[in-house]
């Protein structure tokens, strides 16, 4: 059963947030959570197999259950007789925050320093990020490339989906064009599950170089392409039966987003279907998103608006989509077809 925490408790954790993340480092780190995700697991079991000692150990325990990542049951007065359950997935979580590649990990690298107890003063113009700390769009080609290589690490969960629903969404599909696809990691990840697709990154010039690289990396030499230009200043290339936008229209005001989609319309062969992945508005996202968000108070350029769902679902409808669902994933993914006889 789920309790939510009052705020006096879920401002306790908050002021502990660098203690409970050692304690989830040094979980990891030890291999407790491989012993405790399957469980359930009792205590006295699990100090003698890690050889620590059970007391200093329940109360190692009892800071994980504080963070709502375990759930015990105790059958009388012997602590040692506990027994342990870790919420499903807790690993993998773990992992994607504090492991050697984590997302959290890229993200720290800003400096995000710079704002740190001038917020008020950020938030009155005073204090600003420099176009050398964040520019958006990236001014330079290194900015350009520094940006695309740091959006590709947090692609796991899309990856994770696309590959989930692969035949209903490439197994009729010939030729996709990724518009805003970074350095193509996320389409050669797609052509991994669909041997029948082939893949064209469409983005700024300067990063044909990386996509060149992922192309040489992940194996696919003659199957993921590049097509240079600018998304808001011209059309779309035509020829594809797919497009996606994954992780780009929530970049831009909602006039923009809207003139993007009226774009793909334009431009997909009639039965053609496009794919839109975003953190959608949910309170999950929101929690995900804090670094951003915090981040860019100190950046007048960038929207990175998180919306809800059903803002995509209407926008593709009034376009003229139709056939538009929601597929169920780590990350949601909104699919649209363009009519066949389209208008």
């Amino acid at each position: 059963m789920s309790v939510t925490l009052s705020p006096r408790a879920l401002m306790s954790l908050l002021a502990n947030g660098p203690k409970a993340m050692d304690v989830l480092e040094t979980a990891l780190g030890m291999g407790l959570l491989d012993a405790l995700e399957p469980g359930p697991a009792r205590l006295d079991a699990l100090a003698a197999r890690f050889g620590v000692r059970p007391l200093r150990l329940y109360k190692f325990l009892d800071c994980l259950e504080s963070l709502g990542f375990l759930t015990r049951s105790e059958t009388g007065d012997d602590i040692a007789t506990a027994s342990y359950r870790a919420v499903p997935g807790l690993r993998d979580a773990v992992v994607a925050v504090v492991g050697p590649h984590a997302q959290e990990r890229d993200r720290d690298r800003y400096p995000w320093r710079r704002l740190h107890g001038r917020l008020a003063e950020s938030l009155r113009g005073e204090v600003s990020m420099s176009d050398d700390d964040f520019a958006w769009p990236p001014q330079t080609d290194e900015q350009t490339a520094d940006f695309e290589r740091s959006m590709a690490v947090g692609l796991g969960p899309v990856i994770e989906t696309t590959r989930r629903h692969a035949d209903r969404l490439w197994s009729d599909r010939r030729r996709l064009l990724d518009v805003g696809g970074g350095d193509g990691t996320l389409a050669a990840h797609l052509l991994d599950s669909a041997p029948g697709l082939r893949a064209d990154v469409y983005n700024l010039p300067a990063v044909e170089p990386l996509v060149r690289a992922t192309r040489v990396d992940r194996g696919h030499p003659d199957r993921l392409g590049f097509v240079g230009g600018d998304f808001l200043a011209e059309p779309l290339p035509a020829g594809y039966d797919a497009m996606s936008f994954v992780r780009v229209l929530h970049d831009w005001p909602n006039e923009v987003a809207r003139r993007l989609v009226e774009k793909a319309y334009a431009a997909l062969e009639p039965g053609g279907l496009l794919l839109i992945c975003e953190e959608f508005r949910t309170p999950d996202r929101l929690a995900m998103q804090f670094f951003w968000s915090y981040f860019l108070i100190g950046v007048d350029s960038c929207v990175s608006r998180l919306r809800e769902v059903e803002f995509y679902t209407g926008l593709l409808k009034e376009v003229g989509f139709d056939r538009v669902a929601v597929l169920s994933g780590t990350w949601e993914l909104v699919t649209a077809y363009k009519p066949e006889a389209s208008r």
